[in-house]
């Protein structure tokens, strides 16, 4: 009987209306029609749950609970039925999968263009890269932003921007750096995981730096902690703390004097960042949309 919505709702129209006459005439069925799907329920609950007056009607104890569980359940339906519109009318929400540096410092930029050219609402889910294509592969996400070209069968790769790495300090330093200025500096970094890890990581081999030979004070799980340990820094120590991260991250306080950046002498750690979709969905007029606007930002 719970799956017969029609005859929960007369009832509901018959407690808003209290008068059978009148529920009949704002349902467009005839009076016996109510009467019948009325002893209908109550013929399936075993009990009484309306009292027929000759000034209304009033509900029984039963006919209270079952009210509320009605009640319930015609919100449950009118809510599915608003779900159904936004699929019938191709409204929904587009999730965009982003690495740390993208989500955090360079997507929210453009979100509201992003809204305005699909017409929907939009979510950022940030991760390390990895996850993000775990997610676009099983479907949570719809498109993917990283910086590590973690390449899968069924995924379309899409070059985006060229990123860079630089060291960067909240005290003035040498704006161009030798092997051997490393060790003079405490150094902050990001996890062994992350790509911008992975990639320090190798340009230092090709320098020759020894990583044992430098005075790590610890290791942090995105750019943003970095980037914030580093603002908070004691300005007035003798060995500047420092770290390597994407220009993107920092450009806004290195631009107002907050924060000071270098390259590595010899050695541009450059990268691109990439945009990631499911080949299966390559035709998908929204997700065309949103990659082709992401494309045109390819000179920021």
């Amino acid at each position: 009987m719970l799956k017969d919505f029609a005859k929960i709702q007369t009832f509901l129209m018959v407690v808003k209306e209290k008068s059978f006459s009148k529920a009949s005439s704002k349902l467009g069925i005839s009076q016996p029609a109510v009467t019948q799907q009325i002893k209908f329920i109550e013929d399936y609950l075993d009990t009484k749950i309306v009292d027929r007056k000759k000034n209304g009607i009033t509900l029984t104890k039963e006919g209270e609970d079952f009210f509320r569980i009605a009640t319930k359940l015609n919100k449950a339906i009118q809510n599915s039925e608003k779900d159904l519109l936004k699929i019938i009318n191709k409204k929904f929400t587009f999730i965009i999968g982003s690495s740390f540096s993208i989500g955090n410092h360079i997507l929210p930029n453009y979100l509201g263009e992003i809204k305005k050219r699909i017409d929907n609402e939009i979510i950022i889910n940030v991760d390390i890269s990895s996850r993000i294509i775990d997610d676009l592969e099983n479907k949570k996400n719809d498109v993917a932003l990283i910086e590590s070209p973690i390449f899968k069968d069924g995924i379309i790769y899409r070059e985006w921007i060229e990123d860079e790495l630089v060291v960067f300090s909240n005290q003035p330093i040498k704006k161009s750096l030798h092997g051997d200025d490393f060790s003079s500096f405490d150094w902050v970094c990001r996890d062994e995981k992350s790509h911008t890890c992975q990639l320090t990581s190798e340009v230092f081999e090709e320098m020759d730096v020894d990583l044992s030979s430098l005075n790590i004070l610890g290791t942090l799980a995105s750019p943003t902690s970095v980037k914030e340990a580093i603002l908070h820094a004691d300005k007035t120590t003798e060995r500047p703390l420092v770290s390597i991260i994407s220009h993107h991250v920092i450009k806004s306080e290195v631009a107002s004097g907050l924060l000071y950046e270098a390259k590595v002498k010899n050695h541009k750690i450059n990268r691109p960042l990439y945009i990631a979709y499911l080949k299966e969905r390559k035709n998908d007029a929204f997700l065309d949309n949103v990659v082709n606007f992401l494309l045109s930002l390819n000179k920021i």
